[in-house]
Formats: C-alpha cells, sequence, structure tokens
C-alpha cells in the first residue's frame, strides 16, 4: 500500500466486520469439527479412520484426483495453449465451455453422466451388454470430478500464456529447436507456477467434491464411496465421531492447500497476479 494513501476513518471498524465474518463462518465451523472429532480422546479419533470402509474412502478419493487432476492439468496447459496462442473458428465458444463448470451445479455435472451412462441412458444397453460399467463404479467418479474441476489449470494459465506473449517461443523456433523442445524449453518454464497452482485448485476440488459424485456413487459402502461421501454416511448412521473424524481428515487436506497456496502466492506473486489479470 502507498504510504502516502490515508485509509479512512472507517477502515478498522469495516475490518472488524471482515475478521468477524470470517471467524464465524470458517474458523469456529473448524474449530468445531477438530473439537467433535477429539471430543472422546485420541483412541477414539483413530477408530473409525482404522476401519476398513474409512481406509477404502481415503483411498478411492485419492485414486480419483490422482486420476482426475493430470487430466485437467493436461487439457488446460492444451487448451490454454491453444487459446492464447492461435486464432480460430469458435474460439470464444471453447472459453465458455470450460468456463461451464463454474456455473452449473456439481449435481446437475453428475447427471450428465447419468443419463449418458446409467441403465435407461443414452449408451446404458450397450454399455451393460459389454459388461462396461461407469455409473457406480470409479471410473463414473472419475468422469464426474473430471467435469468439475475442468477450468480450474485452464483458468490460471490463459490470462498468463496471452500476457506473456509468444515472442520468446518464435525465438526458439527461429533458431531451431522444434516443437516439443520449444515448449519443454520455453514454455513450461514460464507457466510452471500458475500451473502448479491450478494443480494445487484442482486437486483441492477433487478430493472435497460431494454433488457430482454423490450422484453417480450410489454411496456403496468399501467401493464407490469417497472421503466427502463417507462423511454423510457416518452422520447418517448416527456415528458422530467417526463422522467428524473423516471430515477432519478433509479439514486437514483444505489446510495444507491453503498453506501451499499461500506459500505460493508469496514466493510468485507476480506471474500469479499476471494469470489472473483479466
Amino acid at each position: 500500500m502507498n504510504p502516502g494513501v490515508r485509509l479512512p476513518g472507517f477502515a478498522p471498524l469495516m475490518l472488524l466486520g471482515a475478521l468477524t465474518v470470517l471467524a464465524l463462518l470458517i474458523v469456529l465451523p473448524l474449530g468445531v469439527v477438530f473439537q467433535q472429532a477429539l471430543s472422546q480422546g485420541f483412541a477414539r479419533y483413530l477408530e473409525p479412520l482404522a476401519h476398513p470402509d474409512s481406509l477404502a474412502a481415503i483411498r478411492l478419493t485419492l485414486l480419483v484426483a490422482a486420476i482426475s487432476v493430470p487430466l485437467n492439468a493436461v487439457f488446460g496447459v492444451a487448451a490454454a495453449w491453444a487459446i492464447a496462442r492461435f486464432e480460430f473458428r469458435g474460439k470464444s465458444l471453447l472459453v465458455t465451455f470450460i468456463d461451464l463448470p463454474f456455473s452449473m451445479s456439481p449435481v446437475v455435472s453428475g447427471l450428465v453422466w447419468v443419463l449418458l451412462f446409467g441403465a435407461q441412458g443414452w449408451f446404458g444397453p450397450w454399455l451393460m451388454e459389454n459388461n462396461v460399467k461407469i455409473i457406480f463404479a470409479t471410473s463414473g467418479l472419475v468422469l464426474a470430478t473430471v467435469l468439475v474441476t475442468l477450468p480450474f489449470v485452464a483458468r490460471e494459465l490463459i490470462p498468463l500464456m496471452q500476457d506473456q506473449g509468444a515472442d520468446e517461443e518464435a525465438a526458439a523456433l527461429t533458431l531451431g529447436a522444434g516443437g516439443w523442445t520449444t515448449f519443454r524449453r520455453v514454455t513450461l518454464p514460464n507457466i510452471r507456477w500458475a500451473l502448479l497452482y491450478g494443480v494445487l485448485l484442482c486437486n483441492a476440488r477433487a478430493m472435497g467434491e460431494f454433488g457430482a459424485v454423490s450422484v453417480v456413487s450410489g454411496s456403496i459402502r468399501g467401493q464407490t464411496t469417497t472421503l466427502p461421501l463417507h462423511v454423510e454416511v457416518l452422520y447418517n448412521d448416527y456415528e458422530f465421531v467417526g463422522a467428524f473424524a473423516a471430515a477432519s481428515i478433509l479439514a486437514g487436506l483444505g489446510l495444507v492447500t491453503l498453506v501451499l497456496k499461500s506459500f505460493l502466492e508469496w514466493r510468485h506473486s507476480g506471474e500469479l497476479s499476471a494469470s489472473r489479470r483479466h
């Protein structure tokens, strides 16, 4: 902030109001989660987490994220490259489609796959005849998660690559570098921190997604229940300690994401701010 600019007299009151809202909406609920999870001691906290269903939910959550995040990273880089470097018919439509998951309910995102691959869907009869299972299976969870998290990487890279321009890449090509070498030696180093930032946000959303995966999972314990769905199952079964223990894992992952996000913003604020300039 410019030291010559004086804050208005009501600025401290506004700051206090903002901090109060954050405390009530974020800090307090987060504290309640950990307090409830540890209310009966650490041993009781670990007990539901060691249950086979909980371990299966954790493994499935990590598996879905491990598949969907790299897919969206590859898509995000390819889409950003095409949009930032080339002019083509339908470019505005492509940008609109990339942003569509932001404005679409996650439940609708899951319902799309049910309408396509469910038993009564467009391709459902063919899939059943060929013994291919997508709905109520890991593949359905991956598809739902990919759709919901589709914009995160692309939206971090597109404005950054537009701001950087293509001069360095053109120079590399002029000097005889191939397309892959140019991407690996010039493009990727220039976008690496924004790419990592987008991947971080995409991963956080992938692990915490509830609405889309709940539609396609069927909530089959030990098979198609991710960690957010497992929290709901435990809570509905009145296993409150287990539900809050599982929720604390998600909250912990969220805190780790926040720390890494803040670190990236601190160390590479210039590049990250450029990626969000528009």
